[in-house]
């Protein structure tokens, strides 16, 4: 089983992470993708997150697919950051292939998450462009650090296989939406 993780606060989720979802799980070759929708992100201020069942039960409005399943796995694991959910993950499914599937902002801060490069060695990594976010993230410290166990997006479906550190970056989808913004222009609910 080849299964892409998609973490993030989902607050609100929208169309964009379906569509990066389905990217990832098309050119990746998944069988899999699981939103793992946070208790809230050490990084950014909680103030004004929605509730977590909430927050999934719309993800999973919007998901709607049969591919994607929507969970709140990290609240029942107690896990609060990436490294010690995907540790605990691989731990509990040792025959699942993992792969991390991220946004090419969060490529650009990813030098900032807690045990960083660990979690490089522990799962491959997909990245998955975003509009304004190309070149910050590829001149990022993180993807300086891991140039050299980048391999070629045409081999993207292999990237399940690799040994980590290993990552790919997909290019095709470049949707300017953003969780941010909708909160921010009122269109989400509260």
């Amino acid at each position: 089983m080849r299964v892409g993780l998609f973490g993030g606060s989902f607050n609100p989720p929208h169309d964009a992470h379906r569509a990066a979802s389905l990217l990832a799980w098309k050119r990746l070759a998944l069988d899999r993708i699981w939103w793992l929708a946070t208790p809230g992100n050490p990084l950014k201020d909680a103030g004004g997150l929605a509730p977590l069942a909430k927050r999934i039960e719309h993800a999973q409005t919007v998901a709607a697919n049969p591919f994607i399943e929507v969970t709140g796995i990290e609240a029942r694991m107690g896990t609060r950051f990436t490294y010690d959910t995907v540790s605990r993950l691989r731990s509990r499914y040792p025959l699942t292939r993992f792969v991390l599937l991220m946004g090419a902002d969060n490529l650009a801060e990813f030098h900032r998450w807690r045990r960083w490069r660990e979690l490089s060695d522990l799962v491959p990594i997909a990245v998955i462009d975003r509009a304004g976010w190309t070149f910050r993230a590829l001149a990022s410290p993180a993807a300086g650090a891991l140039r050299g166990r980048r391999i070629p997006e045409y081999t993207a479906a292999k990237l399940a296989s690799q040994s980590p550190p290993a990552w790919v970056f997909l290019s095709g989808l470049k949707s300017p939406q953003s969780s941010t913004a909708l909160r921010t222009s009122g269109l989400a609910e509260g």
